[in-house]
This record gives structure tokens, C-alpha cells and sequence, in this order.
């Protein structure tokens, strides 16, 4: 039977078939007993490669989604929630969307200034830029590499609308620049909540923040005056969904 990693959200890491590459698959007895043979699995680094995108906003024309715009200023997410649909997009980088997509991160240190360029057109249209849309804007590398912020510190300055859905607290750092956003209509945050248990937290998304700290962010926005959301998914019958009578 396969193991989590410490602090990790997918227990493998299958090599990519979506483009029909050549993979390998090993004896399932094999699998069965190598936790026996092998001992525990090592823990696993984070590692983080640079990208460099040619433009960073992502437009779409779906019918079903209500913003017609987003940046992702990251690719892969280190909070490793166990059912996030973003996972395949990493086989594009002909990676796994398992343990792959939470640990082998890309960063695009350049959106602010790509950013910059692309509101700089003269045919630009106005329109909120949703951040979080594929990946958390506020997964822990957002810390050291700061790209979330410098892109919105470009949008504060222009007074352009965002929106952002993240389940991290560390969105509370940037309300300096938000706040006065929101004061002229132009932020909105979301927060994603799946379970205030602590446990089923940690066993859904073992890297994103804990329930207590989510909440206490969304008083810090609300009382910053930013109009603040909770999204209340996914909703796993009898995990996170309340059990019928």
C-alpha cells in the first residue's frame, strides 16, 4: 500500500501519459512490499525553476466562469491538495501531477513587469484580474519570491480591479496595498475553506494553512474594510460534508 510522504499530499508519482510518452510501471508485489524492503521514504525538497513566460495574463472565453482573465504567477503548488484539478497541467512540463506538481514549483519572477506591459497597450480593456484561479497566488515559495505582490503592486498603481481566491493567511501581508484597493472598489479576496478539522485539513491539503488561521484571516481582511469571501469547497460527502440524518 502506498504512503504519504511526510507533509505531502500524493502517495505517487506516476510519469505522465497524457502525450503518450514512454513510461515505465513497476511490479505492483514490488510496490506492496517496499516500504518493508526500503524503509520509510525520505521527505522531499521543494524545488523551484524559473519561467519565463512571453505574456502572463491568460484569457479565457468560457461561458461558465465569471472572469473572463487570470494570472498564475506560479505553476505547481506546494500546498499539495490531494484533489486539485490543476495537477495534469504539470505533464505539459512532461512531469507527474503527483508528487511532481507540489514539489517541483516554477516561478515566473517576471509577471510584474510582463504585467506592466500588457495594461501599457494601447488596446488594452480594463476588466478584474483573478490570481488563484489554478494555482495558490499565497503557497509558501510566495514568501521569498514575492511575485503576488509585485503584480499587485503594478494593478494598485494602475487602479486596476483583482480578485483573489487563496487559502493561505499570508494574503493578510499584502493588505497595505489592498485595503486602499478596496476602498475605491477594486479588491476582493476569497477564502477557501474545506473543513474546520484540523485533521481532515491536514490529510486534504497538508501544506496549505490550518483552519483556525484562515478564519482569523478572513476578520483581519474584513476589518481591513476588503470585501472578503469563503469558499466553501470542495465538499466531500461524509469527509467534509455534513452526514445526512
Amino acid at each position: 500500500m502506498a504512503k504519504n510522504r511526510a507533509i505531502r499530499g500524493a502517495t505517487l508519482n506516476r510519469e505522465s501519459a497524457r502525450f503518450n510518452l514512454p513510461a515505465t510501471e513497476a511490479d505492483g508485489d514490488w510496490l506492496d512490499d517496499r516500504l518493508l524492503v526500503d524503509g520509510e521514504l525520505p521527505p522531499l525538497r521543494t524545488t523551484v525553476t524559473v519561467e519565463k513566460p512571453r505574456t502572463i495574463i491568460t484569457r479565457n472565453q468560457s461561458p461558465d466562469i465569471a472572469f473572463d482573465r487570470s494570472i498564475n504567477p506560479y505553476r505547481g503548488c506546494e500546498h499539495g491538495c490531494i484533489y486539485c484539478f490543476a495537477r495534469p497541467s504539470h505533464a505539459y512540463h512532461d512531469l507527474s501531477p503527483g508528487l511532481d506538481f507540489e514539489t517541483r514549483l516554477f516561478a515566473k519572477p517576471d509577471a510584474p513587469a510582463l504585467l506592466r506591459e500588457e495594461l501599457s497597450k494601447p488596446n488594452y480593456t480594463c476588466r478584474a484580474i483573478a490570481f488563484g484561479t489554478n494555482t495558490d497566488p499565497y503557497q509558501p515559495i510566495e514568501s521569498e519570491w514575492r511575485i503576488t505582490r509585485g503584480c499587485i503592486e503594478v494593478l494598485s498603481e494602475c487602479d486596476h480591479p483583482i480578485t483573489i481566491t487563496t487559502k493561505s493567511d499570508r494574503v493578510t501581508r499584502d493588505i497595505d496595498l489592498l485595503a486602499p484597493m478596496a476602498a475605491k472598489g477594486l479588491a476582493a479576496v476569497m477564502i477557501s475553506v474545506t473543513s474546520l478539522d484540523p485533521r481532515i485539513a491536514m490529510t486534504l491539503e497538508p501544506r496549505a494553512a490550518a483552519p483556525a488561521k484562515r478564519l482569523a484571516a478572513i476578520r483581519k481582511l474584513s476589518d481591513a474594510g476588503i470585501p472578503t469571501y469563503v469558499s466553501l469547497s470542495p465538499i466531500v460527502p461524509q469527509i467534509t460534508g455534513v452526514p445526512s440524518a
